[in-house]
């Protein structure tokens, strides 16, 4: 009995002592509560202010988000969203906000500039749009000034379209055309060889569609080790330009990750292609291309879309020379926002540091997909 009233009175002080523990030195849950059932940050610091404000838009409680901004009467509600998810679908449309993270670039007591990196979860892996975002202080608290980039406002105009285009036509279940329908095109892989990285084992080529008519591309590869015992099969996935026009040529990459050269005897490559209906529109041109050398290594640039169709996601393909034009690297980014006609939009391509100093040329392409297919 009387051990048992000790223990009792040795969990009561336990209770009291960590009731007075939480309530001196609150938890972060705890700091960040706010009324009405919801978690929240203060906001008497920039960064906490910045940190809220994130929070909200990952959540795409857009109207709270809005609401908070210094700036809000320059713009409307709507034009908000917008500008965060894209007037026109694009590859943000359909993602979320995984994660954000937030740099400090200047402060004062009444004002703070912050560099704020959205991490978008995509189909096709992490997208990541940046801003500088200036905070300034309201009282007690801060606000964000958010930097609204409106939609550029097109002109009325004509644009002739006068591009090549291949229509494909199958044999019906009544026609009597033969035994088969059109063969698939001719393609060939006309480099390839494999790059041991710290990730893993890639595989860089190139493939030629050598017909006469355009083909959708794809290209596997199985590793084998010295008795030609398959290790493993990957794909190429997205970074390969799919549709691959007449004479065209496109660079492919290959990642088997967690996998040495050392494992590997020989590599076995499988292009596949099918026959499908095309067209040369949308006609992209690349601006203002640069290579950037190391340290920070890039190639960047515009595309213009030519023509006068949006074209709603595109992917910046670039493929790696050195002086002896061999291949060296192939790397690509995707546009966070939909091409309008005749409006630039930038792209920064990163390269390696350790393979960028090799980097002597380059050759750009760009796969478009638009609500009507691809292109």
């Amino acid at each position: 009995m009387n051990k048992g009233r000790m223990l009792a009175l040795i969990l009561a002080l336990a209770t009291i002592g960590l009731i007075f523990i939480g309530t001196k030195w609150p938890g972060p849950s705890a700091l960040h509560y706010a009324g009405g059932g919801q978690l929240g940050h203060s906001l008497d610091t920039p960064r906490a202010a910045l940190e809220n404000f994130g929070d909200e838009i990952r959540s795409k409680d857009f109207q709270k988000a809005y609401a908070s901004l210094a700036n809000k009467a320059e713009f409307t509600q709507a034009e908000f969203e917008h500008d965060l998810t894209g007037y026109d679908a694009n590859l943000r449309t359909y993602s979320a906000i995984s994660h954000f993270d937030m740099a400090p670039l200047h402060a004062t007591d009444n004002d703070a500039d912050y560099r704020l990196r959205l991490h978008w979860a995509t189909v096709v892996g992490d997208a990541v749009t940046s801003r500088d975002v200036r905070l300034v202080r309201n009282g007690d608290a801060w606000q964000v000034v958010w930097p609204l980039e409106k939609r550029p406002s097109l002109p009325p105009q004509v644009i002739p379209v006068n591009y090549l285009r291949w229509d494909v036509i199958y044999r019906g279940a009544g026609d009597d055309w033969g035994t088969q329908d059109v063969d698939a095109p001719h393609v060939r892989i006309i480099d390839m060889h494999p790059v041991q990285r710290a990730e893993g084992l890639v595989i860089l080529g190139e493939l030629l569609n050598e017909d006469v008519v355009p083909a959708y591309v794809s290209v596997n590869a199985t590793l084998l080790n010295r008795n030609q015992e398959p290790i493993a099969t990957e794909g190429s996935f997205d970074m390969i330009q799919h549709l691959l026009l007449p004479k065209a040529v496109t660079p492919f990459l290959i990642r088997f990750p967690n996998t040495t050269l050392s494992q590997v005897a020989s590599v076995r490559m499988n292009p596949f292609s099918t026959l499908i209906p095309a067209s040369a529109d949308p006609v992209i041109e690349i601006q203002n291309e640069h290579l950037d050398p190391a340290p920070n290594a890039s190639l960047s640039g515009q595309v213009v879309n030519q023509s006068g169709e949006i074209a709603n996601v595109a992917h910046v393909l670039g493929t790696f020379y050195d002086k002896s034009g061999n291949l060296v690297w192939v790397a690509g980014q995707y546009v966070d926002r939909a091409l309008l006609p005749q409006t630039p939009v930038g792209f920064d391509i990163h390269i390696p540091e350790d393979l960028a100093r090799q980097v002597s040329s380059q050759r750009t392409v760009v796969s478009t997909f638009s609500m009507g297919g691809t292109a």
